[in-house]
């Protein structure tokens, strides 16, 4: 069980990353969904034990993760959103080299464990090619290769699909799915689809904040019945905007659509339209920024 609990961080610019979040998550995925520069590769870093916070506390399974970091490192698999690798070494021999230092001392052992992970995300053909020569959503499979050495107990992978093509994304959403069975498995991603697919808990995230927490399907179901869809002109945005809870702009057939939040039917050509978790998301994010205008 990994519980975090009133973790705040604010950068020496004034920014505020991280605001009082209170995190607990049993093993199985969990999605922390927001939009780039909500905050959430703060936090992914910070329960890495890459970074400090200022105030709060994180325990993973009795370690404290602030005064006991190498105990953690010694179970964790992290993916950062950026990472280096050198360029000339072979994936192969980069990750023989991790898992030695993962405690992995046979060396036959060793072999057919890095030749594992490479069939798994589908790099085992190119497993003598150096680092450096690899595409970029090669890359983010070998990243993803060295986050799972050494069958870490807390996982945390942020924007992990970035670069991917759709088979390598559903590649990856089914090794996920089986690590969530053994594992905490933290995704920190805006994309809503890996969130949808993978997690039964989720938060939303925005502004160093948690606006909400819970079941994906749940969270969508509040707003069954309250998702209206407008054919309207582009110039007609603002109006939209300052009469309704925008959900998301989007073309559709080279015509511009918009979808809103209401109570009750708008009626002015608005049609009720199914909902998902996109449109939950959009809420949660738009309904905040909304609010804050009023004030």
């Amino acid at each position: 069980m990994l519980i975090i609990k009133n973790l705040n961080k604010t950068y020496p610019n004034g920014t505020q990353a991280l605001n009082a979040v209170n995190l607990t998550l049993e093993k199985g995925m969990f999605g922390l969904l927001g939009p780039n520069g909500a905050g959430k590769s703060t936090l992914m870093r910070t329960i890495a034990t890459l970074q400090l916070a200022d105030s709060g506390t994180i325990d993973f399974e009795g370690i404290d993760v602030f005064k006991q970091p190498e105990a953690l490192r010694k179970i964790l698999g992290y993916l950062p959103q950026d990472f280096g690798v050198y360029p000339k070494v072979s994936a192969e021999m980069m990750l023989d080299h991790i898992a030695k230092v993962k405690g992995i001392t046979n060396k036959g052992e060793r072999k057919e464990y890095v030749a594992d992970l490479l069939h798994k995300v589908n790099l085992y053909k190119f497993r003598s090619r150096n680092l450096g020569d690899y595409s970029g959503g090669m890359r983010q499979r070998f990243g993803i290769a060295q986050a799972l050495l050494g069958n870490p107990k807390l996982i945390i992978v942020d924007e992990p699909t970035a670069g991917l093509d759709p088979l390598e994304r559903n590649r990856f959403h089914n090794l996920l799915s089986e690590l969530g069975e053994d594992a905490v498995v933290i995704l920190s991603t805006h994309i809503v689809d890996d969130v949808t697919n993978l997690c039964q808990n989720m938060a939303v995230f925005n502004e160093g904040k948690i606006l909400v927490q819970g079941n994906p399907q749940v969270l969508s179901d509040t707003l069954n019945g309250k998702v209206y869809r407008k054919h309207i002109d582009k110039s007609d945005m603002e109006t939209i905007e300052n009469e309704f809870t925008m959900l998301s702009n989007y073309l559709r057939g080279g015509q511009f659509y918009v979808n809103i939040y209401s109570e009750a039917n708008p009626g002015d050509g608005f049609e009720a339209v199914p909902n998902d978790l996109e449109d939950f998301y959009f809420y949660c994010i738009n309904k905040k920024e909304q609010q804050e205008a009023a004030v």
